[in-house]
């Protein structure tokens, strides 16, 4: 099993749940700075086809371990099912992100020569973004979102060699259904609905931008019957129902990489 190696662009500390930041402050003292960035910790052959996973908590895997990963799960079903040679994916994701700090990631990597794409010369073959939660935790508007969201989606584009088709946006899971929602009292019926609003906005910019979008809302809401979908922060989702997501971003990435190679 290929191992992940973790590069830091900047120190963050997870503390207590994860998600759980202080929405009365403002965004960019709500988490310190990091991008975990995990690629092939051998060697990257030119045959290896090279994906590349944007997001927050959910995509760096708060609470499971490195190789239940969805990035992982997916390139290793890719590996063994699809028999593509696809290097360790790459990941820039820090747990508490919003699509605001993912900008700043990026725009600091890109400043300080680390825009991964055009250091090694070449596009990703694949590029996924997941982000959007913390956006709502901390009631952020869905007009910044939706801006934000679409700069963001122009830069997976471009990261991709400018080819949305290589580009795939996965929706935002719903939190609503966690112990941890029900035990802090929150209003799990409003969390549902403003999830769906903000799915509804990425839905549309991936339409808009022809890229491809997995739905796996309706996937995370099965953990509301069934606690082994759950990770043991209480918070966030387990190595099983993140390979359960694997499961439905397998046949489009599959597509994509095919394409590409």
């Amino acid at each position: 099993m290929p191992q992940i190696k973790l590069i830091s662009i900047f120190v963050v500390l997870a503390v207590g749940w994860g998600m759980a930041l202080n929405a009365r402050r403002p965004a960019r003292r709500m988490v310190r700075r990091e991008a975990i960035v995990s690629n092939s910790a051998g060697r990257l052959g030119k045959a290896e086809l090279r994906y590349l996973a944007l997001g927050d908590s959910y995509t760096i895997g708060e609470s499971v371990g490195p190789e239940e990963r969805y990035p992982e799960q997916v390139r290793r079903l890719l590996t063994v099912e699809d028999r593509l040679d696809c290097a360790d994916p790459e990941i820039i994701a820090v747990t508490g992100w919003t699509t605001g700090d993912l900008l700043e990631a990026l725009a600091d990597a890109k400043a300080g020569g680390g825009d991964a794409g055009r250091q090694r010369g070449s596009a990703y073959d694949a590029v996924s973004l997941l982000i959007g939660v913390n956006n709502q935790y901390q009631g952020r508007s869905q007009v910044e979102y939706r801006e934000q969201f679409e700069q963001l989606l122009q830069q997976c584009i471009r990261l991709a060699g400018n080819r949305p088709s290589h580009v795939l946006v996965l929706s935002i899971p719903d939190y609503s259904v966690t112990p941890f929602a029900r035990m802090r009292g929150l209003d799990t019926a409003l969390i549902a609905a403003q999830i769906d609003s903000l799915n509804r906005i990425n839905y549309e910019l991936a339409r808009a931008y022809q890229v491809s979008y997995v739905n796996v809302t309706a996937e995370s809401r099965k953990a509301a019957t069934d606690p082994s979908l759950i990770a043991t922060d209480g918070l966030h989702f387990s190595g099983k129902e993140y390979g359960a997501w694997s499961r439905l971003m397998k046949p489009m990435l599959s597509g994509i990489l095919k394409a590409g190679h």
